[in-house]
């Protein structure tokens, strides 16, 4: 049986779109994965650099696949325990972090997140069924 109801703190830029900012990329393949995710009761934070306007932009990318946002660059219940700016999460996926399966597409300079092998990863560790 899968982990019930983790907070997961999801990178946007590489990680669920390709690289192209300040522009939104094409989806990395992230949709059905986060899906199955919030299927299973966990709550998704996008945890970005972007802000302002561009963080407005990817919070929308985010409603059109219909992947409800728990919280933008911050974790709502932490306040309770700390003030601490860094966002707690029972989980990170981010293509920068060590660790991170990572694939190269064509005509995409960098590589971005490689969300078949999150996939398998997340089953192994107990999040996914």
């Amino acid at each position: 049986m899968a982990i019930r109801e983790a907070t997961i703190a999801i990178d946007f830029d590489g990680t669920v779109v390709t690289h192209e900012y300040p522009e939104i990329g094409e989806d990395a393949g992230a949709v059905p994965v986060l899906k199955e995710l919030l299927a299973n009761g966990d709550r998704l934070i996008l945890n970005t650099m972007r802000s302002g306007r561009l963080l407005t932009e990817a919070q929308a990318w985010f409603r059109r696949n219909e992947l409800p946002l728990y919280a933008s660059n911050e974790n709502p219940h932490q306040k309770k325990w700390t003030d601490s700016p860094k966002v707690h999460a029972d989980l990170y996926i981010d293509d920068n972090a060590l660790g991170c399966p990572v694939k190269f597409i064509d005509g995409v300079r960098r590589p971005v997140a490689d969300w078949v092998r999150i996939r398998e990863e997340l089953v192994r560790e107990g999040y996914l069924d």
